[in-house]
């Protein structure tokens, strides 16, 4: 089952849901989302490639 609870990162309310950051993930743990992209944690691996390219700065590391 795959969770949808993000575990590396966390987009918040900031997104604009622009789509910047789905094609910069490598392992594609970003998905569209009825309001801004979610992350699917088990498939994120921690490249952070994502919270570098959001024009917004919506996307932050979460704590473990």
């Amino acid at each position: 089952m795959i969770s949808l609870v993000a575990s590396a990162v966390s987009i918040n309310d900031r997104c604009t849901a622009c789509g910047a950051c789905l094609p910069t993930c490598p392992s594609r743990a970003l998905l569209p989302g009825p309001l801004r992209p979610i992350v699917v944690a088990d498939r994120c691996t921690e490249c952070l490639e994502c919270i570098e390219i959001c024009p917004r700065d919506a996307i932050e590391e979460s704590p473990r």
